[in-house]
């Protein structure tokens, strides 16, 4: 992995003069580089410098001599990415122009400390010491190691543009020990930790009502198109309220799933779900919030934080999980409490009570390939407990151990 970063300086006149007489005589050299290689039909760095590099070592004899093997490496890159460019017709011009100039920087070149860059010139080392940004003491402190390779560009004003190239090794092969399964809903988002089904509520059916009762108001007798009525709908924030729940949300599974080599098992919805959701519900408030809820959003926030950790989301089908027992496979019946949508249903064959969101769980877990044994539903019925304090918490584990989250029971 690769990661660069920009440090910029402003130098003295002496400084400043002295590197532009490096940039001056390296774009020279890499433009001779670049006609050889037109010439003789080569984008290899090593057939370009040992076509160069006698005849440019004799016209910049006071130049260290690496900057000639740099700007061969430079003109090879450009070449390359040209020819790519010509198979594809996306170039503009008949071979590669040098209009800007950054100067390649070998180990030979450049020397780096935390007090000062040291950088070869024709007059000797000359010293810049530049102020780090915040992005540089991350990865600096965070295993990542400074390259051997760096490059610099002048700009206006005596400043100094200096890239900086972090390296750190691929991580090993992640290799799921188990699955975290996650079963997305219009309020909330279950999730299986250690065998333990855990409910967290998002407040999003809240979120949403509370948005559209405030914009009528906002709206009623004025036409939308109005500034001031613009200005009031902005500052309601349902759009950034949601995101900001979806991000905390996404981060809190894939840090679970990641500190327990765990791999994350979602729901692979079709396109469109709250559309398909809502064909058959007559209720308008329940439509709005089922089509307002942004199911996709969640899953897709989901795979972009586990992307970005490296953790592995396998996807599978969603039908039925909610309604076929994982120990029976045998079709389980929601009893009517009176909501929307009944929460707790009796399995046909085993006659155990299983609450919706915990029986999903257990059902993704299973179509993922874990064969883990399945506890049995409890006789009671009863809903789960919802969790609100999530969102300011490390991780499940440490809600678990605080008791700011509590066990779903089946």
């Amino acid at each position: 992995m690769e990661r660069t970063v920009k440090l910029r300086v402003k130098v003295d006149y002496a400084t400043y003069s002295a590197l532009k007489e490096v940039e001056e005589e390296y774009r020279e050299v890499l433009e001779e580089a670049i006609n050889y290689g037109l010439v003789n039909k080569t984008t290899s760095f090593t057939r370009v410098k040992a076509g160069v590099y006698k005849t440019e070592r004799e016209k910049h004899k006071d130049l260290p001599s690496h900057y000639i093997y740099t700007a061969c490496e430079d003109a090879s890159e450009r070449l390359d990415s040209f020819e790519k460019l010509k198979k594809r017709g996306r170039s503009y011009t008949e071979k590669p122009s040098v209009r800007k100039v950054t100067v390649h920087l070998d180990d030979h070149l450049w020397k780096f400390s935390l007090d000062t860059i040291s950088i070869s010139t024709k007059k000797g080392r000359i010293l810049i010491s530049p102020t780090f940004p915040k992005i540089f003491w991350r990865y600096y402190n965070k295993g990542w190691r400074i390259a051997s390779e760096a490059r610099f560009k002048l700009l206006k004003g005596n400043v100094v543009e200096f890239y900086v190239i972090f390296k750190k090794d691929e991580p090993k092969p992640y290799e799921p020990k188990g699955f975290i399964p996650v079963d997305l809903n219009e309020n909330s988002v279950s999730v299986l930790v250690d065998g333990k089904p855990m409910l967290l509520e998002t407040n999003t059916k809240k979120i949403t009502l509370g948005y559209e009762y405030r914009r009528k108001l906002t709206i009623t007798g004025k036409s939308t198109k109005d500034r001031e009525v613009r200005r009031k709908l902005k500052r309601l924030r349902e759009r950034d309220k949601k995101v900001d729940i979806r991000r905390k949300l996404a981060k809190l599974i894939v840090i679970e799933a990641f500190e327990s080599m765990s791999a994350i098992v979602l729901e692979d919805l079709p396109r469109r779900t709250p559309e398909h959701m809502i064909k058959d519900v007559k209720d308008k408030q329940l439509r709005l919030r089922i089509y307002r809820s942004a199911f996709s959003s969640m899953k897709n926030a989901i795979i972009e934080k586990a992307r970005e950790f490296g953790v592995p989301v396998v996807l599978v089908n969603p039908s039925y999980t909610s309604t076929v027992c994982p120990i029976h496979g045998a079709k389980i019946v929601y009893q009517l409490d009176g909501g929307d949508a009944p929460r707790v249903g009796v399995c046909e064959k085993g006659r155990e009570l299983w609450h919706r969101d915990v029986v999903a769980l257990y059902n993704l877990r299973k179509r993922a390939g874990d064969v883990s044994p399945v506890p049995l539903g409890s006789k009671e019925s009863h809903d789960p407990p919802t969790v609100s304090g999530w969102l300011r918490a490390k991780s499940l584990h440490s809600i678990m151990i605080e008791d700011k989250m509590s066990e779903m029971k089946v």
